[in-house]
């Protein structure tokens, strides 16, 4: 990706209210599935993006999260919404690398949280490699719910093929149940996202944002350009969503 590109590209979805799908009633079901968890339960909340979910977690009852995120525009209109919500005390933004939270300047204890939460964010480390982050985040007992991106088709288009080459470890909703049995976990269920949280929460307001985008860069050749392969994404969707899709994986730590 050009520097351009990237510019553009953060443009865009530094604007959107969630940077991948989800939905505050996904996120409540997936909540909903994780068990004895405590009262108040310490929630680590990798790849949080602008905290759509992060405040979700707070609503549904958790009693502290700390959000991280790489990109610290994301997380810096996170840190605005706590202030505002009044929530300085429940939620803490950092910014920081999911691969590196024990390590400076994240710093966090190993077996510390009682719940890990992902939502369309584990694939940046692959799959195994982020279990085991996770794993070592999570309290013996602990709960781990994320989402993930799986095929619904063992023969998808090659468009959507080129689209996912850049992650060749995605398999099947049964393959992410056995990589999770594999690495130690005890899958408490799983459901696939609903359309609304494709399209009401994540590409009507991409696509929204695509257009007064255009108009701001109308006579700018190189700029339309980018955001024609940005538009990519939700149009391919439209045409060919129903063979892949992201599936909420919730499980436990024995």
């Amino acid at each position: 990706m050009t520097e351009r590109a990237e510019a553009i590209f953060f443009e865009l979805f530094e604007g959107l209210p969630r940077q991948g799908p989800g939905s505050a009633a996904c996120t409540e079901r997936a909540f909903g599935l994780c068990q004895d968890l405590p009262s108040a339960p310490r929630v680590l909340d990798l790849g949080c993006g602008a905290g759509a979910q992060t405040l979700d977690l707070v609503r549904l009852g958790a009693g502290s999260v700390v959000a991280v995120d790489g990109h610290a525009p994301l997380v810096a209109r996170l840190r605005e919404r706590v202030v505002e919500l009044g929530l300085e005390g429940r939620v803490e933004a950092r910014v920081g690398d999911m691969a590196a939270l024990e390590r400076p300047p994240l710093d966090l204890a190993p077996e510390s949280f009682d719940l890990v939460w992902s939502e369309g964010a584990l694939y940046n480390l692959g799959l195994p490699a982020a279990l085991a982050v996770c794993r070592r985040m999570s309290k013996p007992g602990g709960c781990l719910a994320f989402s993930e991106a799986v095929w619904h088709s063992a023969d998808p288009p090659e468009e959507v093929r080129e689209v996912f080459a850049e992650y060749p470890g995605m398999g099947t909703e049964q393959d992410v149940r056995a990589l999770l049995e594999r690495e130690g976990w005890d899958t408490l269920g799983s459901f696939g996202l609903s359309d609304a949280a494709w399209w009401d929460e994540f590409y009507a307001p991409m696509e929204a944002r695509l257009e007064e985008m255009r108009e701001r860069y109308a006579g700018d050749a190189e700029a339309l350009e980018i955001l024609r392969e940005l538009a990519r994404e939700p149009a391919m969707h439209r045409r060919h969503g129903a063979t892949y899709g992201y599936t909420f994986f919730i499980a436990r730590r024995p």
